[in-house]
């Protein structure tokens, strides 16, 4: 593992979220990845379903008028015989067309990352809020 290219590789992949680029983004992800948060019942399989709810995310804050960047920091990567395990402390900004930004959430993101083709991809995603019992 390079830690450079997990660097790049959560840049590239924020940016793409952030930008509003549902299936590119979604295609960062394994075909079979899971993707869990708090805000879900159940976690979502598969990049049909990542896509989707990228999608609804973006429409949500193209209706607010709000732009989101995803700040990712301190993270730590470890190989293992599955991928690289890693854990990174989120910000999401939330910047109100002609407004001052905020803190939108604070979170720890932990995924598993495994390399197709080259590629890093997000095998399983868990995200907790720092605002939340039991995070």
């Amino acid at each position: 593992m390079n830690s450079t290219d997990v660097q790049q590789f959560y840049a590239r992949h924020m940016q793409l979220l952030d930008g509003g680029e549902a299936e590119a983004w979604a295609g960062t992800f394994t075909p079979d990845a899971t993707f869990a948060a708090p805000s879900m019942t159940e976690p979502v399989r598969g990049r049909d379903g990542i896509a989707a709810g990228a999608r609804a995310a973006a429409d949500w804050r193209t209706a607010a008028g709000e732009v989101h960047r995803h700040w990712v920091a301190m993270t730590t990567a470890l190989n293992t015989a599955d991928g690289i395990e890693t854990v990174s402390c989120v910000q999401i900004l939330a910047v109100p067309r002609g407004g001052a930004p905020r803190v939108h959430l604070s979170c720890v993101m932990r995924d598993r990352l495994v390399r197709q083709g080259g590629q890093l991809l997000v095998a399983e995603r868990r995200i907790t809020r720092d605002d939340r019992p039991g995070g």
